[in-house]
């Protein structure tokens, strides 16, 4: 598994979560050691300053916490890891228990963050410059995917971007053990199993540029056993 982050910037980050229980802390600090595509996402450049980006399935806010911390450690330490001058970051997340720990948590930004306890096929998304679905489109059918991808183009600014991480379901065995890790920490998180709907990334990617998405594939499971690819996705 990976270091992406400095223990130092970890600390920083994840003490917020602190106030929300040791699971909470215990979830953000491994998490965001270990999985690739936060790190990817801040070194990318993907969001700018002033950006406004809607987080759907937020869980307990940990994109939030990551780029609003970083701008703030980097302000403090007289470092430039990350200018994200003046970004607002909006959380959508179905599991109450999330939302409870991601409001307290990170109550302490103010405005710059505010998370909506919601169901992404019902919640309205507004407008955004950014948005980002990890890993969790695959929770509803086939149907509801494609009307949340249309939804999210339509309220993207011009040449605005989704990122989008998703399996692809054609890759054997790393992709069942994603599967696997991935009911393990749902019912970690008091969550109960659900069905899911899954496709290859063939299918992704056409069903994206289908909709108007220009689309890249980034692998993103670097040091880990799974098939975690991640989407860029920009509004045409």
């Amino acid at each position: 598994m990976g270091h992406f982050f400095s223990p130092e910037l970890l600390d920083h980050i994840c003490n917020p979560y602190q106030r929300a229980g040791k699971f909470a802390w215990h979830f953000a600090r491994g998490k965001l050691k270990r999985d690739p595509v936060f790190a990817h996402i801040v070194k990318a450049g993907y969001i700018t300053r002033h950006a406004r980006v809607l987080d759907i399935g937020c869980g307990q806010g940990l994109l939030a916490a990551l780029l609003c911390g970083m701008g703030d450690y980097a302000q403090g330490h007289g470092e430039q890891k990350a200018d994200v001058t003046g970004i607002s970051i909006t959380g959508i997340e179905l599991m109450r228990n999330d939302v409870i720990r991601a409001q307290q948590a990170l109550h302490g930004f103010g405005s710059r963050i505010q998370i909506i306890h919601g169901d992404m096929r019902q919640t309205h998304f507004g407008s955004a410059d950014i948005v980002v679905i990890l890993d969790v489109l695959h929770y509803v059918p086939y149907g509801a995917q494609t009307d949340i991808l249309k939804r999210v183009y339509a309220c993207l600014s011009s040449g605005g971007k989704l990122l989008l991480r998703v399996g692809d379901a054609s890759a054997g065995l790393p992709f069942f053990f994603s599967k696997w890790v991935d009911a393990v920490v749902f019912a970690l998180r008091g969550h109960t199993s659900v069905r899911v709907y899954c496709r290859s990334l063939t299918e992704w990617k056409d069903q994206l540029e289908t909709i108007g998405f220009k689309v890249a594939d980034i692998p993103m499971h670097q040091g880990t056993p799974f098939a975690n690819i991640l989407l860029h996705c920009q509004k045409t």
